[in-house]
């Protein structure tokens, strides 16, 4: 009985025509390779038609996010400088339990002291009353609000960062703005009270301003960090207002 789909070879291709068809479609893998892969994830664009497509732009923009990203984790665990007058609201908390008691007076003077008694109540429980520190209530923060104008200029690659000094639950209403072109920026918030904490706010890259309110999570230096990833000079103009103790360019 004779077969019903019979196979002829000459119908199977040759062993030229496989070898034809690897060396095709390698050439194809190289292509591609060499014009998409290598532009788009590394940056590397040996045919000029990554930078035309775009593609080379994009592989250098996640070969500096990935470095950024690298720089940020390996100096998250360094401490941000602490100044002085962060330890004043400790010192006097501090100090406050250790004022000596008033000795008890005796029965012949107890008629003569309780006018005094009475009228110093309201001048020895004022000073023992602040809000804690790290909580600080709506009115402390109105006495502390303050209003800065503050701009940098970033060379090409270059990135700076400016803070500030806040307490925890702490708003400020800010932005920011470049003369030109646009930069990479990251917010976010280091701790000055043991154990040492990060923050992250949140970030963004090529924009050429932002603006918003910021509350801090914790005690701390709260800020921004801009990069000009431009082939020019540019100036940021930071504007900020609220609670804070403290404005300063990190170094």
């Amino acid at each position: 009985m004779p077969e019903a789909n019979p196979t002829h070879l000459d119908q199977l291709p040759t062993s030229r025509q496989l070898a034809r068809s690897t060396l095709l479609a390698a050439a194809i893998a190289a292509v591609l390779l060499a014009t998409v892969v290598l532009p788009a994830e590394y940056g590397i664009d040996p045919t000029g038609i990554g930078q035309l497509l775009g593609l080379k732009q994009m592989g250098e923009l996640k070969l500096a996010l990935a470095q950024e990203a690298q720089t940020k984790a390996s100096t998250k665990s360094m401490a941000p400088p602490t100044p002085a007058s962060a330890d004043v609201p400790h010192e006097t908390a501090a100090q406050a339990p250790s004022m000596p008691a008033a000795p008890a007076p005796g029965p012949s003077q107890a008629m003569a002291q309780v006018p005094t008694a009475t009228a110093q109540v309201p001048t020895a429980t004022a000073p023992t009353t602040p809000a804690p520190p790290s909580a600080p209530s709506p009115a402390q923060a109105a006495v502390t609000s303050r209003t800065d104008v503050t701009s940098i200029t970033l060379q090409p690659n270059e990135g700076k960062e400016i803070k500030l000094e806040m307490r925890q639950q702490a708003r400020v209403v800010f932005s920011w703005s470049t003369d030109r072109g646009v930069v990479n920026y990251d917010l976010h918030a280091d701790s000055t009270e043991p154990p040492r904490d990060y923050h992250g706010y949140r970030k963004g890259n090529g924009l050429a301003m932002d603006q918003g309110t910021l509350e801090a999570a914790f005690d701390g230096w709260h800020g921004w960090y801009w990069r000009n990833r431009t082939s020019a000079p540019l100036t940021v103009t930071l504007k900020t207002q609220g609670a804070y103790q403290n404005l300063k360019e990190m170094q």
